[in-house]
C-alpha cells in the first residue's frame, strides 16, 4: 500500500452518507466493545467473589487432614486426605517452618496427590496466612484462587480452588457477545444505511439544483436558471432547509444580474448596429465629395489635393470599420445568414491572389488537396474569414515572410483550414485576447492579430465570429518564427 493510498483509508470514505454510515457503526460498535467488556469484567469479578466465600466457608480442613505422622514422611503421602465435601479441583497444602510437607488435589476417583515444582513450593512458601483470597499459578494445576491460614499446630494450611470455571464462564460470555453484538452491528449498519440515505434526500435535491445551475452556461446572451430547490427544502430550521434557502436567494441575485447583463448586452448590440447604419450614409457622403472635389476640373492647389486625398483614404478606412461594426453587430443578434455549399478550394485560390497583389513583397504558397474541399455555409462571409486570415498575415509580418494556406477535409465531411507564416509571433501580452474586438497590441509591438499596424482590430474579431456563426472552431498557436491559426469548419456548418 502507498503513501495515498493509506492516507485515502486513513481518512475514510469520503461522501458524508459514507461518513455518517462509518461514525454510526464505528460508535454502536464502541459502545458493544465497551458493553462487552463490563460485562465480562463483572461476571469474572462476580465468580471470583463466589470462589472467594467458598474458600471462606471450607476454611482449612482439607489441608488439616493431609497431616502425617510426623515431617520425616515423604512428601505426597495422601494417606489421610479427607475429600468428603470437598469440591472437584480442591486444592490443599501443609506448611510446616515453611516448607511444604503435604499437597493433594480433589479429583473424580481416589487419587489426590499432586507434583510439585520448585517454582509453586516457593509460591506457596511466600503466602502470608492472613485468610485473604490471593491468585496463585500452579503449573501442575494452572490458575488457582488461595487462602492461608494458621492451623492448631503452628502450621499453615493452603486451600485453593480453580479459576478454570470463571475463565469458561467469562470465555462463553465473550462468544454469545460476538455473536450478538455482530448481527447487531450489521443489523445496524443495514438500518443505518438506509436511514442516512433517507434522512439526506433533501440535500440530494439541493445538490441536483446546484449541479443544474453548474451545467447551464452562463457566459453571454439570455440565461434562464433551471428550476429553484423545492420549498419542502428550505425550510429554516434545518440545516438542509437553510442551505437550500441560501441557494434559491443567491440564484435569485445571480438570475437578476444575468438580466441585466443581458439587456445591457442587447442595447449596445443595438446601438452599435443602428449607429454603424447611420454612419454609413455621412461617411460615404464624406468619400463621394473629396472624390468629386478631384475630379473638378478646375485647378486645385497641392496642399487642398493631398487633404482630399488622404479625406478619401480614411472616409474609406472609416467605411470598412462602420462595415465591420455592422457585421459584428448582426451576428451578435443572430441574424440568419446563407446556407449553401461552399467550395472552400476555390475561395482559397481567389483570396490567395487578392493577397499576392495586396501583397508581393511577401510568399504565398497554397498546400491544397487534389479534390475540392466543400461545406455548407455563407459563401461572402467564409471569403471574408480568408482574406481577413491573411491580410493579418501581411500587415502585421515583415516583408519576406513566407505564408502558407493549408486546407483539409476530415473524414466526417467538415474542413480544417490554417493559415501559417514565419512572422515573429504574437506578442504574449494580447494572445490570450487576439480575438477580441479592438485588441492592441503593447506600444512597440506588432505581430498578427493586434492592431499596432494601424488596424482597428476588428479583422480576428470578425473571423471569430463567423466561425463561430457556422458551428466551427478557432485556434490560434503562436511564437516565434511559426504562426497558426486553424479554423475548423463542420460538414453542416453550423445552425443558419
Amino acid at each position: 500500500m502507498n503513501d495515498r493510498a493509506a492516507r485515502t483509508w486513513w481518512r475514510g470514505p469520503r461522501t458524508l452518507r459514507g461518513r455518517l454510515i462509518c461514525g454510526l457503526v464505528v460508535l454502536l460498535a464502541l459502545s458493544c466493545a465497551a458493553v462487552g467488556i463490563a460485562a465480562v469484567l463483572t461476571l469474572r469479578s462476580y465468580l471470583t467473589g463466589q470462589l472467594d466465600q467458598q474458600l471462606a466457608a471450607a476454611g482449612g480442613r482439607f489441608p488439616a487432614s493431609l497431616e502425617h505422622g510426623g515431617p520425616g514422611e515423604p512428601d505426597g503421602d495422601d494417606a489421610h486426605a479427607d475429600t468428603r465435601r470437598q469440591a472437584p479441583g480442591t486444592f490443599g497444602a501443609r506448611l510446616v517452618g515453611g516448607t511444604v510437607t503435604d499437597a493433594a488435589v480433589v479429583r473424580s476417583g481416589t487419587d489426590t496427590s499432586v507434583t510439585l515444582s520448585a517454582g509453586d513450593r516457593a509460591a506457596l512458601t511466600g503466602l502470608t496466612p492472613d485468610g485473604r483470597p490471593h491468585g496463585l499459578e500452579l503449573s501442575a494445576l494452572g490458575d488457582y484462587r488461595v487462602v492461608a491460614v494458621t492451623g492448631d499446630d503452628g502450621d499453615v494450611l493452603v486451600t485453593g480452588l480453580p479459576l478454570e470455571p470463571v475463565e469458561a464462564a467469562a470465555g462463553r460470555l465473550v462468544a454469545v457477545e460476538a455473536v450478538v453484538f455482530g448481527i447487531a452491528l450489521t443489523a445496524a449498519g443495514t438500518a443505518g444505511a438506509f436511514w442516512v440515505r433517507w434522512s439526506l434526500r433533501p440535500l440530494r435535491r439541493v445538490a441536483a439544483t446546484a449541479a443544474a445551475v453548474t451545467a447551464t452556461p452562463l457566459a453571454s446572451g439570455a440565461v434562464e436558471l433551471p428550476d429553484r430547490v423545492p420549498d419542502a427544502d428550505t425550510d429554516p430550521r434545518t440545516e438542509v432547509g437553510q442551505v437550500g434557502a441560501a441557494l434559491n436567494l443567491m440564484l435569485g441575485h445571480v438570475e437578476d444580474a444575468l438580466a441585466r447583463r443581458h439587456r445591457s448586452e442587447e442595447r449596445l448590440r443595438r446601438f452599435a448596429a443602428d449607429a454603424s447604419h447611420e454612419l454609413r450614409t455621412p461617411v460615404a457622403s464624406i468619400r463621394g465629395h473629396a472624390e468629386l472635389a478631384l475630379r473638378r476640373p478646375e485647378p486645385v492647389p497641392p496642399g487642398v489635393r493631398r487633404a482630399l486625398d488622404r479625406i478619401g483614404a480614411e472616409s474609406a478606412r472609416m467605411g470598412g470599420m462602420v462595415d465591420d461594426l455592422l457585421l459584428l453587430a448582426r451576428l451578435d443578434e443572430g441574424v440568419p445568414q446563407a446556407s449553401a455549399p461552399v467550395d472552400l478550394t476555390l475561395l482559397v485560390l481567389a483570396a490567395a491572389e487578392d493577397a499576392r497583389a495586396a501583397g508581393p513583397d511577401h510568399r504565398w504558397l497554397l498546400d491544397l488537396p487534389e479534390s475540392p474541399v466543400t461545406v455548407t455555409g455563407d459563401g461572402a462571409r467564409l471569403h471574408q474569414v480568408l482574406a481577413n486570415l491573411l491580410a493579418n498575415a501581411r500587415v502585421h509580418t515583415p516583408p519576406g515572410t513566407c505564408v502558407t494556406v493549408t486546407l483539409r477535409q476530415d473524414a466526417a465531411g467538415g474542413a480544417r483550414l490554417a493559415v501559417s507564416d514565419d512572422g515573429p509571433g504574437v506578442p504574449e501580452a494580447v494572445r490570450d485576447t487576439v480575438f477580441e474586438r479592438f485588441t492592441r497590441g503593447p506600444r512597440g509591438e506588432a505581430g498578427p492579430g493586434t492592431a499596432a499596424g494601424g488596424g482597428a482590430g476588428l479583422g480576428l474579431a470578425i473571423v471569430a465570429a463567423v466561425t463561430a456563426a457556422h458551428g466551427g472552431t478557432l485556434h490560434l498557436t503562436s511564437r516565434p518564427g511559426a504562426t497558426t491559426f486553424t479554423v475548423t469548419l463542420p460538414p453542416g456548418g453550423g445552425q443558419p
